[in-house]
């Protein structure tokens, strides 16, 4: 099978989220199953040095400005390349400024990626031909089955949501720029709330719907987890053409017992290397070197949605009450939240360490030399972090919510007398609940054969990638 896909990010060219692991792993996991996979992203600065020889497929002129489609061969998996430097020769984050201000020509920029998705999977390139099927990723990619459709050629194309609340909204007097007809703008299309969404693009247009988790898939029929699609994927669910595939773990990068970037690596029947992994870590942030603490560490977004602001408040509280608890931080977002965080840090300076910002090394590190890892979501589609935490034996405290709900199997006298316990699950997303949670784990903690256990369970859970190739090919083949 011939296979597209369309995205905005890939591990590890270019990442700002979990998007990008996907689209790192499940195109490699896919051509392992014997499909041809390609995958057309922009060429980005990050992406140009890490390619710099990409071949010329097409030149057109368009959307403002000199538009080249490259091809490159990247360890086995063909990219094509959307070399357009008007729109993509910007450095640091690839949809805002160092403001975080949107870029005010993202609408031409992410239409551009899914014109030339739609293009190169009807054949742009004459070597390859058409695709079979076109996957698009997130609002990024959203206008790839839109543009199908404008053409009237007939290419199946599936639309992946990895976060509803993103919409790729912007003003409908775009749409000639776009190069789409006006008959597409109302609401059996573009249009939601006087607006061109992106997302609504993908989700209306393309054969068919997957998120990256089942329980999310059910959630956004719902408000308010639809965020105002409710009825559109309502409709969509009735018709078997809403699904949830759950996101995997990518075993050539997350993996204790190859990792590279560990103190120390370890796997279930030698599990030394994770304490020193921890003592690592502890030094690191400049924590007592306590093998009796309980390590807490969070590798996210400071937003609300990651509930950041419940995990201050929760850790206040628990702080203040004593115990072995130390907490470890590295993630960026909301200002007033990390400005908060080192608030936090400097109150408790033996207890908690923060780091602002992002390091992909760090973040292994923490996943493996930690003992938990928080993810106290308010809604979270799928969640990569806790599927992290369960390979290196690190238990997840997470909301039920999402993918963490699918996942994460809390921790009482049923589920460890089943032996299937492997992480803390609370329900509802305040301080309190979060504070809850974190006192069960530290009880769990200082019965160290019972968490030993737990984390044995965590650690055999299978969480790889051929899992969801399979899935998704099943998703094709009902096209």
């Amino acid at each position: 099978m011939k296979i597209l896909h369309a995205a905005s990010e890939l591990f590890p060219l270019l990442k700002t989220g979990g998007l990008a692991d996907v689209l790192g792993a499940l195109p490699f996991a896919q051509l392992q199953r014997g499909n041809d996979v390609r995958v057309v992203l922009p060429y980005y600065p990050k992406v140009r040095e890490a390619l710099p020889d990409a071949a010329e497929v097409a030149v057109r002129d368009n959307f403002g400005g000199h538009i080249i489609i490259r091809y490159a061969d990247y360890n086995g998996l063909g990219l094509y390349l959307i070399d357009a430097p008007h729109l993509f020769e910007r450095a640091g984050n690839p949809y805002h400024d160092e403001h975080y201000n949107d870029y005010p020509d993202n609408v031409i920029r992410f239409g551009v990626l899914g014109w030339a998705a739609a293009a190169l999977a009807t054949g742009m390139d004459e070597l390859w031909g058409r695709a079979d099927v076109l996957h698009a990723h997130d609002w990024q990619a959203g206008l790839a089955p839109a543009y199908l459709h404008a053409w009237g050629v007939d290419v199946r194309s599936v639309f992946t949501i990895h976060n509803i609340a993103y919409q790729g909204m912007f003003q409908a007097y775009h749409l000639p720029e776009l190069d789409l007809p006006w008959q597409m703008y109302h609401v059996e299309g573009l249009e939601f709330h006087g607006q061109i969404s992106f997302l609504k693009a993908g989700l209306y247009y393309a054969g068919c719907i997957t998120t990256v988790s089942p329980s999310y898939a059910e959630e956004i029929t719902h408000e308010p987890a639809a965020c105002g699609m409710q009825g559109l994927l309502q409709n969509r669910l009735e018709e078997g053409r809403l699904n949830g595939i759950l996101n995997g773990v990518d075993e050539a990068v997350w993996n204790p017992q190859t990792d590279t970037a560990l103190a120390k690596n370890y796997h279930l029947k030698a599990m030394q290397g994770k304490k020193t992994d921890k003592k690592a870590v502890q030094q690191w942030f400049g924590l007592p070197q306590d093998d009796n603490a309980l390590l807490a560490v969070m590798v996210s977004r400071l937003t609300p949605q990651k509930g950041a602001d419940l995990l201050l408040a929760a850790l206040q509280d628990t702080l203040a009450a004593g115990g072995k608890l130390q907490f470890v931080l590295l993630g960026s977002g909301e200002p007033e939240l990390e400005q908060a965080f080192r608030d936090l840090a400097a109150a408790w300076p033996q207890q908690v360490g923060v780091h602002i910002g992002y390091d992909e090394q760090l973040a292994h590190n923490l996943i493996a030399g930690g003992d938990a890892i928080l993810i106290p979501s308010r809604f979270e589609p799928c969640g990569l972090t806790q599927l992290y935490g369960l390979k290196y034996g690190t238990l997840p405290i997470v909301r039920r919510t999402g993918g963490l709900a699918d996942t994460v199997v809390h921790t009482d006298a049923d589920t460890l007398k089943q032996k299937t316990a492997t992480g803390f699950v609370f329900e509802e997303p305040s301080a309190a609940a979060l504070a809850g949670v974190l006192t069960q784990a530290l009880a769990l903690w200082d019965k160290p054969r019972i968490w030993s256990a737990v984390r044995k369970q965590a650690m055999l859970q299978d969480f790889g990638w051929h899992k969801a190739a399979e899935h998704y090919e099943s998703c094709y083949g009902r096209l």
